[in-house]
């Protein structure tokens, strides 16, 4: 009997044990699937603006279908051109009373917390910022605080949150055609309250991870300062502002347009400017500007595509070596959509359009030009970046020359800059990689080279 009750002392010892391991080790596990699950969320920091790649998505025009489904499809596509921010058009109802064209303005809101049907469900766009932080790339939602469309429920419950004329009429924007959309009025505390809030609901429940803000300088810095500390309580974000003004960039946006820059770059192409306009343009942001201040480089984007012209009728044959400059000069490179496949149209604006995605020159040149962002400190353009420092050539007014320099490595970049072929020199020694042809250069102030019109290099230190 003695046995019998040690037998099964024993055997429930021996389950107890095997509970308790077991136990254990779902334990572990489930804190091992926890700490993996973390390790996976992306978060905004300075690190990924050093060397991110933006993509501004149309979503109406991206596909035929011109929806979020069509539009996520692609994003592991994106993920190769190296883009590391998403910047989505705004995606909310669009208002009819008003509207331009047949679809009207993406720019001319309803609602700011709902989706455009238009594009899908709410669930639809779930999943594409599910897809995107899959893949490592950071979603930011275009932010419209300027202005509303006009039938936005405020207009008839909180007439008071617009600006009025004279004759107490809600009014558009004063100086601009912008019949579409009424002004709101930021002197109204309970407007800002609702604006701020309505911004929270992306952030904490639909997990977006910051905003580009339209014609962010026509509203108060105040009230972008305010905002961004409360989205900042919840999580880090990245804040773009539609705007070049420095003191935006003081505390509540991380990046701004670098508008001169690109002014510069069509002058140039155009034959209006020559290359010490640049250098001038270089100056003028190491004085306006704090170090850690992002400008954001580009040679397209929705307005200047529908309303200014293709890169091909602004830049013509220069196009692709300012594409190149736009990821090797200070700052961060955007990509409009379709430009990675050669788009050569003014996309409509209010109304559907198509990019046809057929990929040609420029797929692989920005792919190559993202890799190398991504994986290069020379090109680090964030909030910690590489120095720039302008080479001395002896065709200065054509020819721009600059290096890159950070933790140890260094990216010249050589360009004519002009619309006839070059020779000159250029005061640079070492031995380098040209990045493209992977051809082996070696740099001496003697020797001369001869460049095509419009020829550039990317040269890397091995």
């Amino acid at each position: 009997m003695k046995k019998i009750i040690l037998s099964f002392m024993i055997a429930g010892l021996i389950l107890s044990c095997a509970k308790a391991k077991k136990e254990e080790t779902i334990a572990k596990t489930d804190t091992e699937v926890v700490e993996k699950d973390a390790e996976t969320l992306l978060t905004v920091n300075a690190e990924m603006m050093e060397n991110a790649v933006i993509y501004e998505a149309n979503i109406r025009q991206y596909s035929e279908e011109g929806s979020f489904k069509a539009f996520t499809k692609d994003i592991p596509v994106l993920k190769e051109l190296g883009v590391k921010i998403l910047w989505i058009m705004p995606i909310y109802p669009i208002s009819i009373t008003k509207s331009k064209g047949s679809l009207g303005s993406y720019y001319a809101i309803s609602d700011y917390t709902k989706v455009n049907p238009e594009f899908g469900t709410i669930e639809d766009f779930r999943e594409l910022v599910k897809t995107a932080h899959d893949n490592g790339i950071y979603v930011i939602l275009d932010w419209v605080a300027n202005h509303t469309g006009w039938d936005h429920t405020w207009l008839k419950d909180h007439p008071d949150y617009y600006t009025k004329d004279k004759d107490g009429n809600i009014t558009h924007t004063v100086g601009t055609d912008w019949t579409d959309v009424a002004d709101l009025n930021y002197d109204n505390v309970e407007m800002r309250e609702q604006m701020k809030n309505d911004m929270i609901y992306w952030i904490k429940e639909e997990g977006v991870d910051g905003f580009r803000c339209d014609v962010a300088g026509m509203v108060p810095v105040d009230f972008w300062d305010n905002t961004v500390a409360e989205l900042k309580k919840i999580k880090p974000v990245f804040m773009l502002a539609e705007g070049w003004e420095p003191e935006l960039m003081k505390n509540a946006f991380d990046m701004g347009y670098g508008w001169d820059t690109h002014h510069k770059m069509n002058d140039i192409a155009q034959g209006k400017a020559n290359v010490e306009e640049w250098d001038k343009r270089m100056a003028q942001i190491d004085s306006m500007y704090a170090a850690d201040d992002i400008l954001m480089n580009f040679t397209s984007n929705h307005d200047e595509n529908s309303w200014n012209g293709t890169v091909k009728e602004r830049m013509g044959d220069s196009g692709e070596m300012f594409a190149a400059l736009s990821y090797v000069a200070p700052g961060m490179p955007l990509i409009y959509s379709g430009q990675e496949y050669d788009m050569d149209k003014r996309l409509l604006f209010f109304e559907k359009d198509t990019i046809i995605k057929k990929k040609r020159k420029f797929f692989p040149l920005y792919k190559k030009l993202g890799e190398l962002k991504n994986t290069n400190p020379a090109l680090h353009g964030g909030k910690n970046a590489a120095s720039y420092t302008r080479l001395k050539t002896s065709q200065d007014d054509k020819v721009l020359a600059f290096v890159r320099e950070k933790e140890e490595k260094k990216v010249v970049f050589i360009a004519n800059m002009n619309k006839t072929p070059i020779t000159f020199k250029v005061t640079f020694t070492g031995k380098f990689k040209d990045y493209l042809s992977e051809e082996t250069i070696e740099g001496s102030p003697d020797k001369e080279l001869q460049f095509k019109p419009w020829q550039y290099k990317i040269l890397i230190k091995e």
